[in-house]
Protein backbone atom coordinates (compact mmCIF):
# COMPACT_ATOMS: atom_id res chain seq x y z
CA UNK A 1 0.00 0.00 0.00
CA UNK A 2 1.29 3.45 -0.94
CA UNK A 3 1.61 6.18 1.64
CA UNK A 4 0.17 9.56 0.66
CA UNK A 5 1.62 12.67 2.26
CA UNK A 6 -0.02 16.03 1.57
CA UNK A 7 2.31 18.93 2.23
CA UNK A 8 1.93 22.63 1.59
CA UNK A 9 4.46 23.75 -1.01
CA UNK A 10 5.88 26.30 1.46
CA UNK A 11 6.80 23.47 3.83
CA UNK A 12 8.93 21.69 1.23
CA UNK A 13 12.51 22.43 2.07
CA UNK A 14 15.77 20.52 2.38
CA UNK A 15 14.97 19.58 5.99
CA UNK A 16 11.69 17.95 4.92
CA UNK A 17 13.43 15.91 2.22
CA UNK A 18 16.35 14.98 4.49
CA UNK A 19 13.96 13.67 7.14
CA UNK A 20 11.92 11.80 4.55
CA UNK A 21 15.09 10.31 3.07
CA UNK A 22 16.13 8.92 6.47
CA UNK A 23 12.76 7.22 6.92
CA UNK A 24 12.52 5.41 3.58
CA UNK A 25 14.88 3.06 1.78
CA UNK A 26 17.32 4.36 -0.84
CA UNK A 27 15.55 2.59 -3.71
CA UNK A 28 12.12 4.08 -2.90
CA UNK A 29 10.68 6.34 -5.58
CA UNK A 30 8.68 9.38 -4.50
CA UNK A 31 6.10 10.90 -6.83
CA UNK A 32 5.15 14.55 -6.47
CA UNK A 33 1.83 15.56 -7.99
CA UNK A 34 0.91 19.16 -8.56
CA UNK A 35 -2.87 19.57 -8.71
CA UNK A 36 -4.24 21.39 -11.75
CA UNK A 37 -4.69 24.95 -10.58
CA UNK A 38 -6.04 26.34 -13.84
CA UNK A 39 -2.75 27.88 -14.91
CA UNK A 40 -0.01 25.54 -16.09
CA UNK A 41 3.06 25.19 -13.92
CA UNK A 42 6.15 24.82 -16.06
CA UNK A 43 9.04 23.80 -13.86
CA UNK A 44 11.50 23.45 -16.75
CA UNK A 45 10.55 25.55 -19.76
CA UNK A 46 11.35 25.13 -23.42
CA UNK A 47 13.73 28.07 -23.00
CA UNK A 48 15.49 26.18 -20.19
CA UNK A 49 15.77 23.14 -22.45
CA UNK A 50 17.15 25.07 -25.43
CA UNK A 51 19.55 26.94 -23.13
CA UNK A 52 21.07 23.59 -22.16
CA UNK A 53 21.20 22.45 -25.79
CA UNK A 54 23.02 25.67 -26.79
CA UNK A 55 25.90 24.64 -24.52
CA UNK A 56 26.86 21.79 -26.84
CA UNK A 57 30.36 22.63 -28.03
CA UNK A 58 30.73 21.49 -31.63
CA UNK A 59 34.19 23.09 -31.76
CA UNK A 60 35.34 19.95 -29.92
CA UNK A 61 36.04 16.72 -31.78
CA UNK A 62 35.02 13.89 -29.45
CA UNK A 63 31.34 13.44 -28.55
CA UNK A 64 32.24 13.25 -24.83
CA UNK A 65 33.90 16.66 -25.09
CA UNK A 66 31.01 18.13 -27.09
CA UNK A 67 28.50 17.29 -24.32
CA UNK A 68 30.81 17.87 -21.32
CA UNK A 69 29.74 21.46 -20.55
CA UNK A 70 26.10 20.58 -21.12
CA UNK A 71 26.31 17.62 -18.74
CA UNK A 72 28.03 19.69 -16.04
CA UNK A 73 25.48 22.52 -16.31
CA UNK A 74 22.53 20.13 -16.09
CA UNK A 75 24.17 18.34 -13.12
CA UNK A 76 24.42 21.68 -11.28
CA UNK A 77 20.63 22.02 -11.42
CA UNK A 78 18.13 20.26 -9.15
CA UNK A 79 17.68 16.56 -9.94
CA UNK A 80 14.13 17.32 -10.99
CA UNK A 81 15.51 19.34 -13.92
CA UNK A 82 17.44 16.32 -15.18
CA UNK A 83 14.18 14.37 -15.36
CA UNK A 84 12.42 17.29 -17.00
CA UNK A 85 15.26 17.71 -19.52
CA UNK A 86 14.87 14.03 -20.44
CA UNK A 87 11.11 14.58 -20.85
CA UNK A 88 11.58 17.66 -23.07
CA UNK A 89 14.14 15.82 -25.20
CA UNK A 90 11.76 12.89 -25.62
CA UNK A 91 9.00 15.28 -26.71
CA UNK A 92 11.23 16.93 -29.33
CA UNK A 93 12.41 13.60 -30.74
CA UNK A 94 8.82 12.34 -30.80
CA UNK A 95 7.72 15.42 -32.76
CA UNK A 96 10.38 14.70 -35.38
CA UNK A 97 9.37 11.04 -35.69
CA UNK A 98 7.24 11.48 -38.81
CA UNK A 99 6.88 9.89 -42.22
CA UNK A 100 7.75 13.25 -43.86
CA UNK A 101 10.95 13.50 -41.83
CA UNK A 102 11.85 9.91 -42.69
CA UNK A 103 11.23 10.58 -46.38
CA UNK A 104 13.57 13.59 -46.25
CA UNK A 105 16.17 11.47 -44.45
CA UNK A 106 15.91 8.65 -47.01
CA UNK A 107 16.16 11.12 -49.90
CA UNK A 108 19.49 12.32 -48.49
CA UNK A 109 20.63 8.75 -47.95
CA UNK A 110 19.74 7.76 -51.51
CA UNK A 111 18.31 4.54 -50.13
CA UNK A 112 14.92 3.01 -49.45
CA UNK A 113 15.95 1.26 -46.23
CA UNK A 114 15.11 3.15 -43.03
CA UNK A 115 17.43 2.21 -40.19
CA UNK A 116 15.41 2.98 -37.06
CA UNK A 117 18.58 3.71 -35.07
CA UNK A 118 20.17 5.92 -37.72
CA UNK A 119 16.91 7.85 -38.14
CA UNK A 120 16.74 8.40 -34.36
CA UNK A 121 20.33 9.68 -34.31
CA UNK A 122 19.61 12.08 -37.19
CA UNK A 123 16.61 13.40 -35.22
CA UNK A 124 19.02 13.86 -32.30
CA UNK A 125 21.22 15.87 -34.67
CA UNK A 126 18.29 18.12 -35.56
CA UNK A 127 17.67 18.86 -31.87
CA UNK A 128 21.39 19.28 -31.13
CA UNK A 129 21.67 22.01 -33.78
CA UNK A 130 19.35 24.19 -31.72
CA UNK A 131 15.89 25.66 -31.48
CA UNK A 132 15.88 27.60 -34.76
CA UNK A 133 17.07 24.61 -36.79
CA UNK A 134 14.64 22.29 -34.98
CA UNK A 135 11.68 24.58 -35.73
CA UNK A 136 12.74 25.05 -39.36
CA UNK A 137 12.95 21.28 -39.94
CA UNK A 138 9.79 20.58 -37.96
CA UNK A 139 7.84 23.01 -40.16
CA UNK A 140 9.44 21.82 -43.39
CA UNK A 141 11.09 18.38 -43.16
CA UNK A 142 12.14 18.58 -46.82
CA UNK A 143 14.75 21.16 -45.74
CA UNK A 144 16.70 18.42 -43.99
CA UNK A 145 19.58 18.74 -46.46
CA UNK A 146 22.21 16.94 -44.42
CA UNK A 147 22.07 13.89 -42.24
CA UNK A 148 23.91 15.19 -39.19
CA UNK A 149 23.79 12.43 -36.61
CA UNK A 150 24.38 12.98 -32.88
CA UNK A 151 23.61 9.89 -30.81
CA UNK A 152 25.34 11.31 -27.73
CA UNK A 153 22.44 13.72 -27.20
CA UNK A 154 20.64 10.72 -25.68
CA UNK A 155 23.30 10.40 -22.96
CA UNK A 156 23.18 13.92 -21.51
CA UNK A 157 20.51 13.29 -18.84
CA UNK A 158 22.09 9.94 -17.90
CA UNK A 159 25.55 11.47 -17.48
CA UNK A 160 24.23 14.50 -15.58
CA UNK A 161 22.25 12.34 -13.18
CA UNK A 162 25.21 10.04 -12.54
CA UNK A 163 27.53 13.03 -12.04
CA UNK A 164 25.10 14.59 -9.57
CA UNK A 165 24.00 11.50 -7.63
CA UNK A 166 26.59 8.81 -8.26
CA UNK A 167 23.75 6.51 -9.32
CA UNK A 168 22.54 5.19 -12.66
CA UNK A 169 19.69 7.12 -14.32
CA UNK A 170 16.86 4.61 -14.53
CA UNK A 171 14.08 6.65 -16.10
CA UNK A 172 11.69 6.34 -19.02
CA UNK A 173 10.68 9.79 -20.30
CA UNK A 174 7.07 10.79 -20.94
CA UNK A 175 7.27 10.17 -24.70
CA UNK A 176 8.66 7.16 -26.47
CA UNK A 177 11.06 8.62 -29.02
CA UNK A 178 11.99 5.40 -30.80
CA UNK A 179 11.34 5.41 -34.52
CA UNK A 180 7.67 4.73 -35.43
CA UNK A 181 6.42 5.67 -31.94
CA UNK A 182 4.58 8.76 -33.19
CA UNK A 183 1.89 6.58 -34.78
CA UNK A 184 -0.34 9.45 -35.95
CA UNK A 185 2.55 11.02 -37.87
CA UNK A 186 3.30 7.75 -39.68
CA UNK A 187 -0.23 7.26 -41.09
Amino acid sequence: MATVIKVNVHDLDSQFFNQLGRKISDDTEVEIRIPDSGSPVELFSNEDFWGIIEMLDFEKDAPDEIVATTVRKLAEMPVMNIYLFADKLSEKLFELDTRLMADAYLKNEGDDYLSVDDFLYVRCGVVALGKDFFQKILLNPAELSENFSFEDLLTIADRAYELKTGRRFDYFPVKNYETYSNKDAWK
